[in-house]
């Protein structure tokens, strides 16, 4: 069984992205720019098809980058909607007037306390304005999040 998720291995790694297709892409337009100056003097130096890979590798590289900020970025406005869900049935209504005005961030990272906790922390992070890092690291009882894209 996988060990207890907390804030040291929260993070999660796409090996797939993280470690072949990032690296490859990257080791393309480092390839392709090579080739393209280091063939520079030659005659018959294809200089049209390497800077077309370089440009087509770049396109590449960051339509897939926009592709996964966009997935990020809908997950955090589902969690947004998640927390402020959780904040509704846990916090008493003089508290939950004043937990509007936490961030997008501030909520990403309250997602990973208990029920127990999430009010005093809550309204620690209002107070000292607490961003998401400071937020997790003050978590005792750590709710996992294992559905994050």
């Amino acid at each position: 069984m996988s060990e207890a998720q907390n804030f040291k291995n929260h993070v999660r790694w796409d090996p797939a992205w993280h470690f072949f297709i990032a690296p490859m892409l990257m080791l393309n337009i480092v390839f392709a720019t090579y080739k393209l100056v280091h063939d520079w003097h030659l005659e018959n130096n294809h200089h049209v098809v390497f800077g077309w890979l370089i440009v087509i590798s770049i396109v590449l590289f960051l339509a897939i980058m926009k592709s996964r900020m966009y997935a990020l970025k809908v997950q955090d406005r589902i969690i947004r909607l998640e927390e402020r869900l959780r904040l509704v049935a846990l916090l008493p209504a003089d508290d939950l007037a004043r937990s509007h005005a936490l961030t997008e961030d501030q909520l990403i990272g309250l997602r990973f306390a208990s029920d127990g906790e999430l009010p005093a922390l809550a309204a620690r992070a209002l107070k000292e304005n607490l961003t998401r890092t400071q937020i997790k690291e003050a978590i005792v009882n750590w709710r996992a999040d294992n559905f994050r894209v």
